[in-house]
């Protein structure tokens, strides 16, 4: 629009009129400015550049909003391609995976009457070497939930104890079962089967729905977890909602961040092989081998069928593909191994069916959020050398349970919250007994080119050889039958103590007290970092902890 600018004077023209007297003639350009046609014009402008600014400010926000969701749903693509589209129905619990802890904990509550909603990535039978041993204690907790007959069916292998061996020696460790009945003791598998069973089981029930889905994100709003976003497995994105959502995907896990702060630790790996129609040593008993570099395992996992497992420390393992795998099994390993087994470990070797797997470990470190609970590996991993993983997970899912058994409505988040918290709390002097004994014993049952880390790998075994109080009760910590913290720490040192001693006597010379001294100063390195990671509060005092009273405890 253009303006007419016939009294509107030449900018030099209005710095002279800006100079003039007060007291002289002629009308001021300033006053010809403010005119009213001048001052509506500046105010339609105004009002204008307002609106532009507004209009701009809400596409922003729009824009920032469809990001987030984007980014929320993982979808990567356009716009276009973003359709929500919610589940029918209703549900009190979504189960985000459906592994050991997933199935077994949709089984219990959904026996509980809670309505379950499963989504698991791949339902299709696992394939895995690990996750195939049971003990003792935690089938008491599978028989707790009524699931003992998931290891009925597959060839599952009944486990009396252990089988330790070292430099030529060997030692037999019995479970302590004399006041259990028969059908009590430890169970190996096939993981697969076990798990297929578990799945089967639950969506046997008729409010359980376990459904084939990618969980992508956590379904949020003021900070309460609301349910969750996931791929069908025709690529459809879903949410789902429920006032629980409790995540065990797994060690992989990529929901963990949301609710915890993971510190994983990778140890070491384990090269897994099968060994056919062979007979171990000592039947229906684990065998350890104490090598060098770190242990071997073995024990059955069908009629005909037993798992070796071979721990490679550090984080890069010889290569499958090129033969590096074989020749380090077959040279520094196949060597070490009782004579019994020798010939069967080759010929396993050189059928190639070798399988590895990092061995992960993370002390629970949650981030109590309302709506959302973390089980299972991801949530809390160890050394999977003692067995100890579904005993945790099942243990956790009794103690859960029986915490959510009086609290029938779940629509009330700082309720749920406290509930969840004291959860947190309560698991710990099972669950950090059973995660310190897995680090503490491999890191002595490792090699070590160290004086005072050898005295003590001996004196580990040759404690356990004593019988009695001294085999017994570290064999109760590993099977899960007493999982006390105190009961670890005592026996700890008592292996210490008892090297000690041996080095003391007959006559103690210098060399042998300073051997002791870095003997205790090695035992106390081990134990101690572990013991700080898992809360010395939280494993040795829990009761101490505000949390431990925030939920009424079951029996």
């Amino acid at each position: 629009m253009l303006y007419p600018t016939q009294n509107v004077p030449h900018f030099k023209e209005r710095r002279k009129s800006i100079r003039k007297p007060a007291n002289s003639s002629g009308p001021s350009p300033f006053m010809e400015l403010e005119s009213p046609y001048h001052l509506l014009v500046s105010a339609v402008a105004l009002l204008l550049g307002f609106n532009l600014l507004y209009i701009l400010r809400s596409r922003v926000k729009r824009r920032r909003k469809s990001k987030e969701i984007e980014r929320k749903l993982s979808n990567g693509a356009g716009s276009d391609r973003l359709q929500l589209t919610e589940t029918s129905g209703s549900a009190d619990v979504i189960v985000v995976g459906a592994g050991v802890a997933g199935a077994a904990l949709a089984c219990t509550l959904a026996k509980d009457g809670r309505r379950v909603h499963v989504i698991e990535r791949d339902l299709t039978e696992p394939d895995r070497i690990v996750g195939e041993l049971l003990q003792p204690g935690g089938y008491l907790k599978l028989i707790e939930l009524g699931l003992e007959d998931c290891v009925d069916g597959i060839e599952a292998q009944q486990i009396f104890g252990y089988a330790i061996y070292m430099d030529g020696r060997n030692t037999k460790l019995s479970y302590p079962l004399e006041k259990f009945e028969s059908d009590i003791s430890g169970r190996s598998f096939h993981n697969g089967r076990f798990i297929q069973r578990m799945r089967e089981k639950a969506a046997s029930l008729p409010n359980v729905k376990l459904e084939q889905g990618s969980v992508t994100s956590l379904l949020e709003k003021d900070g309460t977890v609301q349910g969750v976003y996931y791929k069908t497995k025709d690529g459809q994105t879903m949410t789902a909602h429920a006032p629980l959502t409790i995540v065990c995907d797994g060690c992989f896990s990529n929901l963990r961040r949301a609710l915890c702060k993971p510190k994983v630790d990778v140890p070491s790996s384990f090269v897994g092989l099968v060994l056919e129609n062979i007979d171990l040593p000592y039947a229906n008993h684990g065998h350890v081998i104490l090598a060098d570099p770190s242990p071997i395992l073995f024990y059955p996992i069908s009629n005909t069928e037993v798992r070796c497992l071979v721990d490679v420390p550090g984080q890069k393992v010889p290569s499958i593909a090129n033969g590096d795998m074989a020749n380090y099994l077959k040279t520094i390993v196949a060597p070490q191994i009782p004579h019994e087994l020798y010939d069967a470990f080759v010929a396993a070797v050189d059928k190639g069916n070798i399988r590895t797997m990092p061995n992960r470990s993370m002390p629970a470190d949650p981030q109590p959020t309302p709506g959302a609970l973390l089980m299972g590996d991801a949530f809390n991993m160890r050394h999977p050398l003692t067995g100890g993983g579904m005993t945790v997970a099942l243990s956790d899912i009794v103690l859960l349970r029986d915490l959510l058994r009086p609290l029938r409505n779940l629509n009330d988040p700082t309720t749920l919250c406290n509930y969840l918290e004291c959860f947190y709390t309560l698991r710990k002097p099972v669950s950090s007994t059973i995660n310190t004994l897995a680090g503490a014993l491999y890191k002595v049952f490792c090699a070590s080119p160290d004086p005072a880390r050898k005295e003590m790998r001996n004196a580990c075994f040759d404690y356990l050889s004593l019988g009695g109080m001294c085999s017994q009760g570290p064999i109760s910590l590993l099977s899960g039958l007493n999982p006390c913290p105190l009961v670890l720490f005592l026996h700890f040192f008592a292996v210490a103590i008892y090297g000690v001693g041996r080095l003391l006597i007959p006559f103690p010379s210098p060399k042998r007290l300073w051997l002791g001294a870095r003997l205790i100063s090695g035992a106390s390195g081990i134990i101690f970092p572990i013991i700080k990671s898992e809360g010395v509060r939280q494993m040795f005092f829990p009761a101490t902890l505000p949390a431990y009273y925030k939920a009424p405890q079951a029996g």
